[in-house]
Parts: C-alpha cells; sequence; structure tokens
C-alpha cells in the first residue's frame, strides 16, 4: 500500500543556536534565509508571546494552551488525537508543546522535530512538568534526520512555509511516512480572504497611517497590536516603503511579527 497523505484543514534563546544542522544541500541564499528564521523563532517560540506568565512554568503553559483552543477552536477535532494511540508520531515544530501534550495524553509515541533548541527546550521542559515521555530533536525539516518509514502520523501546524523550500519538506513528510501513514498538515492559504483583503487592502492602507503618530495611535484601536510592534512597522516603511508593501513582504511582516523574515 503507498503512503497515504490527508492534508488537513520566544524571549532570550533558552540555549544557543546550533546552526550546524542546516541541511548543507541548499543554496547559500536558501541557508542564508533559513538562518534568518531560525534566530527569529529561536527568539520568540511561536506563541510564547500570548501570556505574560514565567516561561516553562505551569501557569505559562495552561494559559497558552486556553489561548490557543480559543483561537482555533476546531484544530482538536481536525488532528484527531484520539485516533494517534499506539501510533508513531512526529510533530515539526512543536512550539510550544499544546498539541504534543495532547498527543502523549491520547496513547501516541510522540517525536518533535524543529529547527530552534528554544522550542525543543520549552516542550522538553512541559513534558517534564507533567511526567510525559517524548523524543525531542533539533532538525531541518527540509532534510530530516530520521530513516524512511519511520512515523505513521505526522503533524504540522503553521510551520512548513517558514521554510525557504516547502515542497521539500512534503517530500521529507512523504519519505518519514510508514506505508498506509497520514500527514494532518496547516499551510497558510492564497486564496483566502485574507491574503486578498487584509493583506492586500487593509494593511497596506494601514502603511500610509503608519507613517504619523496619531495613525499609530489608531492603528493600536483599531488592529490590537502592541506600540511596539506598530513603531517598528512605522521604521520599516520608512526605511524602504516601496518593499514594504510588496505583497510577500506584507505576508512576512503581518502575520508573525514585523521582522518576520518568511511566511
Amino acid at each position: 500500500m503507498g503512503h497515504a497523505m490527508s492534508l488537513t484543514l520566544a524571549t532570550p534563546a533558552l540555549y544557543p543556536v546550533s546552526e550546524q544542522r542546516l541541511n548543507s544541500a541548499s543554496s547559500p541564499l536558501s541557508l542564508d534565509i533559513k538562518r534568518q528564521v531560525q534566530r527569529f523563532w529561536q527568539k520568540s517560540p511561536c506563541d510564547s508571546w500570548f501570556t505574560n506568565e514565567p516561561r516553562g512554568t505551569a501557569a505559562f503553559y495552561r494559559s497558552l494552551d486556553e489561548h490557543r483552543y480559543k483561537v482555533h477552536p476546531r484544530l482538536q477535532l481536525a488532528v484527531g488525537f484520539e485516533g494517534t494511540r499506539g501510533l508513531r508520531v512526529l510533530e515539526i515544530g512543536c512550539g510550544c508543546g499544546s498539541e504534543a501534550e495532547r498527543f502523549v495524553r491520547a496513547g501516541a509515541h510522540y517525536t518533535a522535530v524543529d529547527l530552534t533548541n528554544a522550542a525543543v527546550s520549552i516542550t522538553r521542559r512541559r513534558f517534564q512538568l507533567a511526567n510525559l515521555e517524548g523524543r525531542f530533536v533539533q532538525g531541518d525539516a527540509e532534510n530530516m534526520p530520521f530513516p524512511d518509514g519511520s512515523f505513521d502520523f505526522v503533524y504540522s501546524h503553521g510551520v512548513l512555509h517558514h521554510t525557504p523550500d516547502t515542497p521539500r519538506t512534503i517530500r521529507e513528510v512523504h519519505r518519514v511516512l510508514s506505508p498506509g501513514g497520514r500527514a494532518v498538515i496547516m499551510l497558510y492559504y492564497r486564496e483566502s480572504f485574507n491574503y486578498y483583503v487584509n493583506l492586500g487592502i487593509v494593511r497596506r492602507l494601514r502603511a500610509h497611517l503608519l507613517r504619523t503618530e496619531l495613525g499609530i495611535k489608531l492603528s493600536g484601536a483599531i488592529f490590537g497590536e502592541t506600540e511596539q510592534d506598530l513603531r517598528r512597522h512605522a521604521e520599516l516603511i520608512r526605511k524602504d516603503p516601496g518593499s514594504y508593501v510588496e505583497m510577500q513582504n506584507m505576508l512576512n511582516r503581518n502575520t508573525d511579527g514585523p521582522d518576520n523574515p518568511l511566511s
């Protein structure tokens, strides 16, 4: 039987970044972008900015989970944790470990791979607090350090569009899946209201507001972003207004923060 793929729809680093794990087969430009991506997420592991609780505490993880599943109310149903009991599960990009914990509590044999050791460390700490077992690997989704057919279920939520060669990551997912295995992957959808209206029109109009102090304050009230992020957007606009409103940069800077290098 072939591979059955179902595509469904962080503060200072805890440890120094290890760049030797980056895929050396990539072009120099891709490697540079990937290092920028690594540094960005090493500094701010996904979702870690949604709480003021001390990092690595039970309250930190609890508050992140409350926020995550309020924002993504259908996510747990879409993943189908209860169906992973006894399966070898790989999560690509573990963030702060919200889904990781749910996989293990459902009875899965869990492995995480993440480009940053910040996310690996935060998720491992979650498991320590909850007395859960899992395997945690810092590695590159474009060149994963696992043999063919190692996993029955591969999961990735909002991660694979942050690497220069997304098609290669999909091939890697297929490679590490066992025959009959399943993948559940979320990627940003280009043919969407968010892409064409929010990013293509609304956020471009906002760029004009951010040229003035009054506009920065109005943007804060309308969009709910922090003043620090809005001032960073304003700085980038002043530096190169033409580049800022290019669609790829609109996508990069208005989804995961003004300094996000790639989406």
